[in-house]
C-alpha cells in the first residue's frame, strides 16, 4: 500500500516524517484524530526491521491512543511518535532536541510523552525545544514517570477481569504470567504480590529486569518460574491470567494454538495481531480479553491530568475507574454478543460522535 492508502485504512489525519542526518534522527509522528482535542501519545524508540514496520507501528499505536483517550473520558486525541534507533546505544541530547523542534513545528496538534525505549530524561531534552511535552520530571513541574500509574490501571483491570470471570476480584491463589517485567511490568508485579497469588511466570528480554522481579517473589514468599522469552513457553503454561506487558501482536494464530489461560489482561499495546480475526477466536475459546487501550490507559490519564494542574491523587482515582469501565464493556459485549474489543470501540466512537461538533482546543 502507498502511505496515503495506509493513512486511509487507519483513518489518520496527518503523518510527519522527521529526518536530521547530522544527529542520526529518523522518526515518524502519526496524528490519528483530534476530534476531542490535541493528539497526545508517547515517543517510542526501538530498532525496526524496516521503515514500513516503523510506520505501521506509529499508525496502529496512534489510533489506539484516540480510542484510549475517548474511553478514559479525556479531552484529547490520539497520536504517537516512533524514533528508529537502538535506545541503548543511539540516544543523544542533540537527537532528542532535534526531534523536539519537529514537534514544535506542529504548533500543539501533537503532544508527546515518554514511551517504550524513552525515559523522563529524554523527554526533558525534547522539552528544551518545545512546550508540547508531558510526563516531565517533578522538578520541572510534571508528574514524572507514568509507569507506576499505568501499572495501577492494569492491576485494577486484572481484578475487574477476575470479577467478571470468577465472580470475585481477589487474585489470591491464582496463577499469573507476566510477559515483560520492565517499565510497567515491574510495578504490576509489586501490585500482584500484595494478594499472594499461587504462582507467577516471568519473562523479559533483559536479564536484570527478570532477576529483580524474581527477587521480589522470593521476598514475598510466592512461587515463580522464569521462562525463556525467545520461546513460546509462556503461552503454553496452564494458568488463570496472562498479562502481556511487552510488545504487541502477540495474540495470534501461533500463540493461540496451545493457549491455556482464562484471561488476557496486560499493559502491551495492540495485543491482537488482527483484531477482527483474533478477537473472535479469543471469544470462541471463552477467554476474557481486556481491550489493551482500556486497561493500559493509566499512563495517558496521568499525563493528561497534567493539563488540568497535576495531582497524583486525582490521577490515581481517575485511573482506578478502569475497573468500572471494563465491567461496563464486558456487559455490552455479552448483551450484544460481540467481542470485548468491538464493545470498547463502540463506547469510544459514541463519545467522539457526541462531541464531534465542539471546538477543537490546542495548547496556547
Amino acid at each position: 500500500m502507498s502511505i496515503f492508502e495506509l493513512m486511509g485504512q487507519f483513518d489518520h489525519e496527518q503523518v510527519v516524517f522527521c529526518h536530521d542526518k547530522s544527529v542520526g534522527l529518523k522518526a515518524i509522528i502519526a496524528i490519528h484524530n483530534t476530534t476531542l482535542g490535541p493528539a497526545l501519545g508517547g515517543t517510542r524508540m526501538r530498532v525496526y526491521k524496516s521503515e514500513e514496520d516503523a510506520l505501521l507501528d506509529a499508525l496502529r499505536l496512534s489510533r489506539g491512543m484516540t480510542y484510549k483517550a475517548a474511553v478514559a473520558g479525556l479531552n484529547l486525541g490520539g497520536g504517537k511518535a516512533v524514533i528508529m534507533g537502538n535506545p541503548d546505544t543511539d540516544k543523544s541530547e542533540a537527537l532528542f532536541r532535534s526531534f523536539g523542534r519537529f514537534i514544535e513545528g506542529l504548533a500543539g496538534r501533537y503532544i508527546t510523552a515518554e514511551d517504550s525505549g524513552t525515559n523522563v530524561r529524554d523527554i526533558e531534552y525534547i522539552h528544551m525545544e518545545t512546550k508540547h511535552v508531558r510526563g516531565l520530571s517533578v522538578s520541572l513541574g510534571g508528574s514524572g514517570d507514568p509507569s507506576p500509574v499505568t501499572a495501577t490501571g492494569v492491576y485494577c483491570g486484572i481484578k475487574a477481569c477476575a470479577k467478571e470471570k470468577y465472580g470475585n476480584d481477589s487474585l489470591e491463589g491464582l496463577t499469573i504470567s507476566v510477559q515483560g517485567v520492565g517499565q510497567v511490568g515491574k510495578y504490576l508485579v509489586d501490585d500482584i504480590l500484595t494478594e499472594k497469588p499461587a504462582k507467577l511466570y516471568l519473562t523479559d528480554v533483559r536479564k536484570e529486569s527478570v532477576d529483580n522481579a524474581a527477587e521480589k517473589c522470593r521476598q514475598a514468599g510466592v512461587e515463580f518460574e522464569i521462562l525463556d522469552p525467545s520461546t513460546n513457553d509462556i503461552y503454553t503454561k496452564k494458568g488463570h491470567i496472562f498479562a502481556p506487558c511487552a510488545f504487541g501482536q502477540i495474540i495470534n494464530d501461533e500463540t493461540l494454538k496451545d493457549f491455556n489461560y482464562d484471561i488476557i489482561a496486560g499493559a502491551a499495546n495492540n495485543q491482537l495481531e488482527i483484531p477482527e480475526i483474533h478477537g473472535k477466536i479469543v471469544k470462541e475459546m471463552n477467554i476474557l480479553y481486556a481491550p489493551d487501550y482500556v486497561i493500559n490507559g493509566g499512563g495517558l490519564i496521568n499525563v493528561g491530568n497534567e493539563l488540568l494542574g497535576y495531582t497524583r491523587e486525582r490521577s490515581m482515582e481517575h485511573t482506578k475507574n478502569i475497573y468500572n469501565s471494563l465491567l461496563e464493556i464486558f456487559q455490552i459485549a455479552k448483551k450484544e454478543n460481540i467481542t470485548t474489543d468491538v464493545a470498547s470501540n463502540r463506547l469510544a466512537e459514541k463519545r467522539m460522535v457526541q462531541l464531534s461538533g465542539i471546538k477543537r482546543v490546542y495548547l496556547k
